[in-house]
């Protein structure tokens, strides 16, 4: 059995920490090194921490789910944008996606998750490259993601919202807010849900500031980079807590509704099958419900939304 930890450092890197069978493997990254492939969730860093008892790199080939069930875990893609995915001060991974995922997991025999932190452009292409065994990170659908994985039933449904400047000065509060005026920029996380919805509704490519992460996102509001911040509403609320500086518009009328599953691999159908099997039945249960409630999401809005409605969404 092993545990690991993704942790935030203090001299603004990762530190990934794994520990097998009373050994620590550490392995660290500037935040320069993460940009990219390298994301703490690339080749560099799963080649050193990624290979089992008998040498052989861990998660290559076989049957996903059946080496889950053997090994008490699974590596999973992550973000660090609460409420979706969390990465505590502990290095606990948390959050409602990874939180839900946990419980879902544990149902079908499987106690362990190893969160790797990277980019939401990166998710998809890591995970068909082996890298994890699922996504878990808030990774809303739409047709283009759909295409490349399988994704199980809705587990949230969330709105999006704009961060800007209190008083709103710009007065963004729609898409097409933004394209009405050329000279509002709006920053957004780069690959993410949200630049796709700028880039579907033809907003020019010059008023999309791309960011890495949320904390960069309102930063660049701040610093007049750019005059919005385009993210989950949730996650605005989460970022800008007790910031007086900044306010976070009504939920955008004119975005598509936007919702999340967990993602496998094409060729995973067997453990997507048993996957959606133990969601549902876990969407009749307490736990549920408390898990989004833990994090602002309403079990209620996931009723009757389906996988194939969120993945007709364009992009």
């Amino acid at each position: 059995m092993s545990t690991t930890q993704v942790r935030e450092a203090a001299s603004g890197g990762w530190e990934f920490v794994m520990v097998t069978q009373g050994w620590t493997r550490r392995q660290f990254f500037t935040r320069a090194a993460t940009a990219g492939a390298v994301a703490l969730g690339g080749p560099a860093l799963l080649s050193a921490c990624g290979d089992g008892d008998d040498g052989e790199p861990r998660g290559r080939g076989g049957n996903t789910l059946e080496r889950a069930r053997e090994q008490g875990l699974v590596r999973v893609g992550i973000a660090n944008e609460p409420p979706y995915t969390e990465v505590t001060a502990s290095g606990e991974v948390t959050g409602v996606e990874p939180d839900v995922l946990r419980a879902v997991l544990k149902n079908l025999g499987i106690d362990e998750i190893e969160g790797i932190v990277t980019p939401y452009d990166q998710m998809i292409p890591g995970l068909q490259a082996d890298r994890w065994d699922v996504v878990a990170a808030g990774l809303f659908m739409k047709q283009s993601r759909c295409a490349e994985v399988l994704y199980s039933e809705p587990t949230i449904v969330s709105t999006e919202s704009f961060a800007v400047l209190a008083g709103n000065p710009e007065g963004i509060t729609t898409v097409a807010s933004v394209k009405e005026n050329s000279g509002v920029k709006v920053a957004a996380l780069g690959g993410a849900f949200e630049e796709g919805i700028l880039q579907d509704a033809e907003v020019p490519e010059d008023q999309i500031v791309p960011v890495q992460d949320g904390r960069s996102g309102i930063e660049a509001v701040k610093a007049g980079r750019a005059d919005a911040f385009f993210l989950p509403t949730l996650s605005l609320n989460d970022l800008l807590e007790g910031d007086d500086e900044m306010e976070v518009t009504d939920a955008v009328e004119d975005a598509p509704v936007t919702g999340a599953g967990h993602a496998f691999r094409k060729d995973d159908t067997e453990f997507h099958e048993e996957y959606n099997a133990a969601l549902a039945e876990m969407k009749e249960s307490d736990e549920y419900a408390d898990i989004l409630a833990e994090w602002g999401f309403n079990a209620s809005d996931v009723e009757g939304v389906t996988t194939e409605e969120l993945c007709a969404t364009e992009g």
